[in-house]
């Protein structure tokens, strides 16, 4: 399978032969399932002291002719602090159990159990990977996940530009990913920032933006720009092509395909 090599100006260059990882079976429950064992959640619980900040002197024993004991005086066998005595006649109110004032929290959650993450076989990570770098190379894939592309027609794929796009500046670059992408694509590269509608605006998350294009580059490459998301062949991921759904528009460089290629040998 082999692929067109575009220059900054989207004029074709050459051509370059694809290794066999942009040409296997999409498997998306594979990527999914690599996804969701991906997912990482910010372990969170109260405090290991809270609740127990006072001077409750465990269980009230029912004994007679006992110091403190709770006999006789038709009260429940909790905790309790003392407020005032006199002689061995105590004012007290129960402490640090759930259900009294000030308590412990029942049932917290645990942070070990936040901290648990799925495992995955090296094979299927593998085989992830190779469906995600697959269903960049497809139309097919690309307009299910993009409903703006539905009736646009879509050739070239995947895209693989000359290493000289590494070296533009913001305006530069955008100026030729215009002319790479064409009118259409450009709309769906573009990262458009918008003000979320309703309470999470007040709620720490007042931002919403979509993916927009992912660029890959060589080991040696660097993008000047913070304009795309952008990711070195060495450690791009599952969730840099994937998150979301398989077929993000992606623009890699010669050298990338080179080194994806060695990659997943």
């Amino acid at each position: 399978m082999k692929s067109k090599i575009l220059d900054i100006h989207g004029k074709e260059k050459g051509s370059i032969e694809l290794p066999h990882c942009f040409s296997q079976k999409i498997r998306e429950d594979v990527v999914s399932k690599i996804l969701e064992a991906k997912k990482s959640m910010q372990p969170y619980a109260p405090s290991l002291v809270a609740g127990k900040q006072h001077a409750a002197k465990g269980k009230i024993v029912h004994r007679r002719h006992v110091w403190r004991s709770g006999y006789g005086r038709g009260i429940s066998r909790v905790p309790r602090k003392i407020m005032s005595r006199r002689g061995s006649q105590f004012a007290w109110v129960a402490a640090e159990i759930p259900f009294a004032r000030g308590g412990m929290r029942a049932h917290p959650p645990k942070v070990i159990s936040q901290m648990k993450k799925l495992r995955v076989n090296k094979k299927e990570m593998k085989l992830a990977l190779m469906s995600a770098l697959s269903a960049t190379t497809s139309p097919k894939e690309m307009t299910k996940r993009y409903k703006s592309l539905e009736h646009a027609k879509i050739d070239n794929l995947p895209l693989v530009v000359e290493a000289k796009i590494s070296t533009l500046n913001t305006k530069e670059l955008i100026s030729s990913l215009k002319k790479i992408l064409g009118e259409q694509l450009f709309k769906v590269a573009l990262k458009i920032k918008k003000i979320r509608s309703g309470k999470g605006r007040r709620r720490g998350r007042k931002y919403k933006s979509n993916a927009g294009a992912l660029i890959i580059t060589g080991k040696e490459e660097e993008l000047k720009s913070h304009v795309f998301d952008s990711a070195n062949s060495k450690n791009v991921s599952i969730t840099d092509l994937a998150k979301g759904g398989v077929g993000r528009l992606t623009v890699y460089t010669e050298q990338a395909i080179k080194e994806i290629g060695e990659r997943c040998k």
